[in-house]
């Protein structure tokens, strides 16, 4: 049989039969056509059953059969007629009850919408916890990430994975691959490689972060190969060492990434320490094979190579990503090349993701998500919120990557986006009483304010703000700093719509708040209202609704840049769409 081909991210094609199920995954295949043949036909024969009775009742001249005594309102033959056409009726409806459920499983699924997100529009990181150095495939009609538990070394001893229909929604699995199964690893179980082949799942890790010299002093570590037989595991040890256990070409065994071309030759690509290096896999994708020259590991690596390998496919042209700086630091980054070939060479071509003092610092070690059928591309990769000083508090984070004409890569912009669609506040900072998302906006408690691990300065800032009633007022909170659960310490400004009809930007030095301008609106109880604030230098401007002329427009030097917010004076106001960016 011929089949339909679906290309995972630039890895072994998928191969799906031909016909109606072949955009369908395995996990979505319905009920085969005699059941639909056998359901229409049930609803034909009752609906006809019933429509024959209730037609020969209305013909001329049938009014002898339903008007003689035979049929008075109160003989047995009216009653069974009744009956018969209530039966007709309750079957055929049953008839349908039944059908269009089978029906409706039966039809081929369409593939899902585009994912044309400029972002994560629910907002990064789009997962709780701390994660790092995460990859990503695309199995079975679900987007996969696998990452980096992000702690100190010995308590990095398992793998944690997320998967989504729709990267806004995503599922945890844990303990997708544990030390427990894996006896030759104890810790620093690292940057998992995800890929398929032969119906079984592979997973390729780094573990014990061994170190130049130590495999002759007898200690083990290195790259190693664990599989399942489904994407959530469990993984299991393949070989019962590591695949990859010493150095070659100077290379540190880690950091590897897995990819299948389209000639179905897979190759992996990894490497520490400043050196990275490509090899054959065989394929049975658990032994390294062999160059045409008779050796395994070539080195490729390019200007400024440090560590995380990935590599793409994208219109026939190899592109090689790589990080720079060091982990722990905020000058982590994300470089790359392209090649006509697969072997090479890779000279550098530009930084694409680095950190952004406004976002967050410490962005790097990537992968890359490809939407099937599209040219619709995001990179994921891990950053450090701005706050935080320890190496391993990292998180995870994807944006929108873009192709120039010619093929190269556009620099990420790190965007700030939340539309709450996945029922979380991931990411936000609450002070005062707590704050929960209902119907995918952000809802205070009582008297309250949410943060963002931000630091604009001149910024654009949009939300919808709704109020309760006439005696709640909310807003946007700017430029801000010294947030505490009772705000007592706050600097900042605060551009607030209040249900009694106003709107108001004010100043706050240590907690006490003063009117730079405040004008009357109206102000609608229970009704969004869409609210900007602009501030450039010393101008600042609030719009509510009409985005064209601001309510609002002072001049304030007093605050320069700070993390953004929001703010209630009461439990109900309710915030959405929230983007903060650049001017």
């Amino acid at each position: 049989m011929t089949s339909n081909v679906v290309k995972e991210r630039g890895t072994r094609p998928l191969e799906l039969p031909d016909g109606p199920w072949a955009s369908i995954t395995p996990r979505e295949r319905r009920p085969s056509g005699i059941y639909i043949t056998l359901a229409i036909c049930l609803v034909l024969i009752l609906g006809t059953y019933g429509f024959s009775i209730r037609f020969f009742s209305l013909l001329p001249g049938s009014g002898w059969l339903f008007s003689s005594p035979a049929w008075d309102s109160n003989s047995t033959a009216a009653h069974k007629l009744t009956e018969i056409f209530e039966m007709a009726r309750f079957l055929l409806h049953a008839a349908v009850g039944l059908v269009l459920p089978i029906m409706t499983r039966a039809l081929p699924i369409m593939r899902q919408a585009n994912l044309d997100y400029a972002t994560s529009e629910a907002g990064n990181p789009f997962v709780n916890g701390w994660y790092a150095d995460p990859d990503t495939e695309f199995y079975n009609g679900r987007y996969w990430v696998f990452p980096t538990s992000s702690y100190a070394y010995a308590q990095q001893t398992y793998l944690d994975a997320f998967s989504s229909l729709d990267l806004i929604n995503w599922e945890k699995h844990e303990n997708i691959l544990t030390i427990k199964d894996v006896k030759w690893a104890t810790k620093a179980v690292w940057a998992p490689a995800p890929i398929s082949r032969g119906g079984k799942y592979y997973l390729y890790f780094g573990a014990n972060d061994i170190q130049e010299g130590e495999p002759e002093r007898g200690l083990i570590g290195g790259i190693g190969v664990a599989v399942a037989d489904k994407p959530e595991g469990p993984y299991i040890d393949a070989i019962g060492k590591p695949l990859i256990g010493e150095y070659h070409n100077g290379a540190q065994p880690i950091d590897q990434d897995v990819f299948i071309d389209d000639d179905g030759q897979a190759y992996i690509f990894y490497g520490g320490h400043s050196h990275c290096n490509i090899a054959k896999l065989n394929e049975d994708m658990i032994s390294i094979g062999q160059f045409d020259d008779g050796t395994s590991f070539k080195e490729i690596t390019p200007e400024g190579y440090v560590e995380g390998t990935q590599m793409i496919k994208r219109n026939g042209k190899y592109y090689l990503m790589w990080s720079e700086g060091g982990w722990t630091g905020p000058n982590y980054s994300v470089s790359y090349a392209m090649s006509d070939s697969i072997m090479g060479p890779f000279t550098k071509l530009a930084k694409i993701l680095e950190q952004d003092s406004a976002v967050a610092k410490g962005s790097g070690h990537n992968g890359v998500i490809h939407v099937p059928d599209t040219d619709i591309w995001y990179i994921i990769y891990h950053r450090r919120p701005l706050s935080e000083t320890d190496g391993n508090h990292r998180v995870l984070a994807y944006d929108r990557m873009y192709f120039n004409e010619d093929g190269t890569i556009a620099p990420i912009k790190m965007l700030v986006k939340d539309n709450f669609a996945d029922g979380q506040a991931v990411g936000w900072k609450q002070y005062g009483v707590s704050w929960s998302v209902i119907d995918t906006r952000l809802t205070s408690s009582g008297e309250a304010a949410a943060m963002l691990d931000t630091n604009f300065g001149d910024l654009v800032y949009d939300a919808t703000v709704s109020v309760p009633d006439s005696g709640v007022d909310a807003g946007l909170l700017f430029r801000t700093a010294n947030v505490s659960n009772d705000l007592a310490q706050l600097n900042g400004y605060y551009a607030k719509v209040s249900g009694s009809g106003s709107v108001t930007l004010e100043k706050i030095i240590n907690g006490t708040s003063s009117s730079l301008s405040e004008e009357t609106i109206s102000i609608a109880a229970r009704t969004e209202h869409h609210v900007r604030v602009t501030a450039v230098g010393s101008e600042i401007n609030v719009f509510v609704d009409d985005l064209r002329t601001p309510k609002i427009t002072v001049i304030d030097n007093s605050f320069s840049t700070g993390a953004d917010g929001v703010r209630s004076s009461a439990a109900g106001a309710r915030f959405g769409f929230v983007s903060v960016a650049k001017p």
